[in-house]
């Protein structure tokens, strides 16, 4: 595994835009930070415009031209928007069709006449997992929150029980797996290979989610032991559908994607050779762009259509799964602009200046800058795309599983600890109906878990590869 060192960054070191010693670089980054700190956390100012400001104070303070801060902002934000943001949107459409024409709920429902007394909290993290690959973490939360209150009710389980590994499942799968845009932005960012960084996730997210989710739920149930507060049980609207898309399909439908960029992730390490047909055709395939695409318009035959959609609500549908993720893009390519900046000031350099004689790991160091900004922001894709920008130049001595590892080990910190500024900790609390000493003792340790538990295979993979 590399560590820090000077070399590191000899090569290809774009000229910095402002001449400022180390000293005033990291006064610089600690105050642009604690810019973006205060404008979410105190005057709950919306990320992207406190993202946007954050870089303009980040570049003041390093000493920057305004016009070559403002520069490198813009162009961090088109930079990230043009490589995520069209897949960002595919997903959002892919996660639209499966939870309106009732795929998901067919998955939640096969699943569940399967699975009974202790293996119910693993059909739960199952399905968590499942259906946490195409969507968003809020939707996902969303979707599964009220399934879980309906199981923990009509079966009598234990709340916690039940809702943490349905929890764990979909953090993990947002933290650690792409098509989900902080994993995502983080590869852009580092140039790490989305198939290797896909499958090497997969290899980290199975135990993290195991311990996370099934195992520390049995010890959360026991710290909050609260059944499922009858106000938020939710009542279902009457189906209005003729027919659900079957289970085998609904699943091969939000599976598609991810084996394709499998696929290719295998054939260039098998092959490797650039001029081979096969290679060509599965780079061309396997790239997120085709992937989530083939996936889109298959879903719109398996599920829409199999739903008995017309092509009126199919259109309809599409449209409605675009509206919410604008603010997705913008907080997205803001956390890009800013990362921009910190690279353009020549942050990279310093903190290789500072770490010369350190013996710290460089995945370490990225999981401990991507804790220190989610503990600071409470956002994981923040803590995700402004740690990716700070190490990004330590990837240009690492191996493509290497740079995967350094992506992942910053997937594992920005899920470290939710608390109070975390959007997620309230929605969790919320739904729940627990205590905020309720919830820092199931969601926020579990997160926690995740966070710890990622790290140490994240270490673990990088001694054997």
């Amino acid at each position: 595994m590399p560590r820090l060192s000077v070399e590191i960054l000899a090569a290809d070191a774009a000229e910095p835009i402002t001449s400022a010693g180390n000293a005033q670089l990291g006064i610089a980054v600690l105050a642009g930070i604690a810019v973006i700190v205060l404008l979410i956390t105190k005057f709950k100012l919306h990320a992207f415009l406190a993202l946007t400001i954050g870089s303009l104070a980040l570049g003041a303070f390093a000493g920057a031209p305004l016009d070559a801060t403002i520069k490198s902002f813009t162009t961090g934000l088109g930079n990230t928007v043009a490589g995520v943001g069209v897949l960002i949107a595919l997903g959002a459409i892919l996660g639209k069709l499966l939870a309106d024409s009732g795929g998901a709920d067919q998955i939640v429902d096969t699943i569940l006449a399967r699975a009974s007394g202790r293996a119910m909290p693993w059909a739960m993290v199952l399905i968590a997992s499942v259906i946490g690959l195409p969507l968003f973490f809020e939707v996902g939360i969303v979707l599964l929150i009220p399934v879980v209150l309906l199981v923990a009710k009509r079966g009598n389980y234990s709340l916690m029980r039940i809702g943490i590994p349905a929890l764990a499942g979909l953090s993990v799968m947002h933290g650690l797996i792409p098509p989900h845009p902080g994993p995502l932005v983080a590869i852009d960012a580092v140039g790490a290979n989305l198939g290797v960084t896909l499958a090497l996730g997969l290899v980290v997210a199975v135990p993290t989610v195991i311990i996370a989710g099934p195992v520390f739920s049995r010890y959360a149930a026991r710290w909050v032991d609260i059944p499922a507060p009858e106000n938020m049980i939710p009542v279902r609207p009457s189906e209005d559908l003729e027919k659900r898309p079957g289970f085998g399909v609904t699943v091969a439908t939000v599976m598609l994607p991810v084996v394709l960029m499998l696929v290719k992730a295998l054939v260039d390490i098998v092959v490797d050779d650039p001029e081979n047909g096969v290679q060509k055709v599965t780079d061309v395939i396997g790239s997120p762009l085709i992937a989530l695409l083939a996936a889109v318009i298959v879903a719109l035959f398996t599920l829409g259509r199999a739903a008995g959609f017309t092509k009126d609500r199919l259109s309809s549908t599409v449209e409605k799964s675009l509206a919410p993720i604008a603010g997705v893009l913008l907080i997205v390519g803001a956390g890009g602009g800013f990362k921009q900046t910190l690279i353009d000031i020549g942050v990279g350099q310093m903190i290789l200046d500072f770490s010369e004689n350190w013996s710290i790991p460089a995945l370490l160091l990225a999981w401990l800058i991507a804790v220190a900004i989610r503990l600071a922001t409470g956002s994981a894709t923040v803590a995700t795309i402004s740690a990716a920008g700070l190490v990004a130049p330590l990837a240009a001595g690492m191996s493509t599983s290497e740079t995967a590892l350094l992506v992942l080990a910053i997937g594992a910190g920005s899920l470290f600890f939710s608390h109070v500024n975390d959007a997620g900790f309230w929605l969790v609390k919320e739904y729940f109906g627990m205590t905020v000493g309720q919830t820092i003792k199931t969601w926020s340790v579990m997160e926690t878990i995740i966070s710890v538990v990622g790290i140490v295979f994240v270490l673990l993979l990088s001694l054997v590869l």
